[in-house]
């Protein structure tokens, strides 16, 4: 008898229902980007969550059919001695959209919420300082013009061991693999704390903080894009296809803690 094969061995089953609505989206993405690049916009958005939650999926159906030319995913990899001794915010500034361009961070300055702090990667010190001045350095951004969206997905602990074990047996997704994730499992409640307080701290007027619940990850795409353009001012929207799930899809506020919305 072979070994048992769980649902993520195996390529996703064809969804033609969520195929034709994410090819809807996609062109509504299309729309939004024509308007951005007439009107010489600047958009960023940030993607944030935990280990497994569908970051790099969510990223790829939102600029699948885009502009190239326009629009850029960043994703930086471990800081140089010279970005570690400079301004924090410093190495993340040069990837900031100028008019006309729609910029993705898959992982953010917010790695100073998260992943350093739990995995010892700085100071307290420090960590105090970056939940103080995030909010202060985003407020700029956007009095410079730059319509900043904040996401964070958020997954529940057998989903994200089931993902990162389907994530090591798969061939084409060794590339995601790295020493991190060996721990994140054992570090579930670490980083859900800083989570809570990252939430609670940079969560601002001009730049809160959207949860996603991701368990699915096909909900979750469509819903991120879907809520997305709801943010987004561009001509023949098409505001029925638009509607999302805010149970999917929701601000954070302490309510989300109290009510136990966050995964644990």
């Amino acid at each position: 008898m072979g070994k048992h094969k769980s649902r993520h061995d195996q390529p996703e089953e064809r969804d033609e229902s969520y195929e034709n609505v994410l090819y809807e989206l996609q062109v509504e993405l299309v729309k939004f980007q024509r308007d951005l690049i007439k009107h010489q916009q600047k958009i960023c958005v940030v993607i944030e969550g935990r280990d497994g939650a569908g970051k790099d999926g969510t990223i790829k159906r939102i600029v699948e059919h885009l502009s190239p030319r326009d629009t850029r995913v960043v994703a930086l990899g471990k800081p140089s001695d010279r970005d570690q001794s400079s301004w924090y915010f410093q190495r993340f500034v040069p990837h900031l959209p100028s008019g006309g361009e729609f910029v993705l961070f898959n992982r953010s300055w917010y790695n100073r919420a998260g992943v350093e702090p739990v995995m010892g990667f700085c100071s307290k010190d420090e960590h105090q300082q970056f939940l103080k001045e995030a909010p202060e350095f985003e407020a700029m951004l956007v009095r410079a013009g730059i319509q900043l969206i904040k996401y964070y997905l958020d997954i529940s602990k057998d989903e994200q061991k089931e993902r990162l074990e389907a994530r090591r047996e798969d061939p084409l997704k060794q590339w995601k693999i790295s020493p991190i994730d060996a721990v994140a499992i054992k570090k579930w409640d670490g980083y859900s704390e800083a989570r809570d307080l990252m939430f609670q701290k940079t969560s601002h007027r001009v730049a809160p903080w959207h949860v996603v619940q991701a368990n699915s990850k096909k909900k979750a795409r469509i819903n991120v894009i879907r809520h997305f353009l709801t943010l987004c001012d561009y001509k023949h929207k098409d505001k029925k296809l638009l509607k999302y799930d805010r149970a999917i899809v929701f601000p954070f506020t302490d309510e989300a803690i109290r009510q136990d919305l966050l995964a644990h």
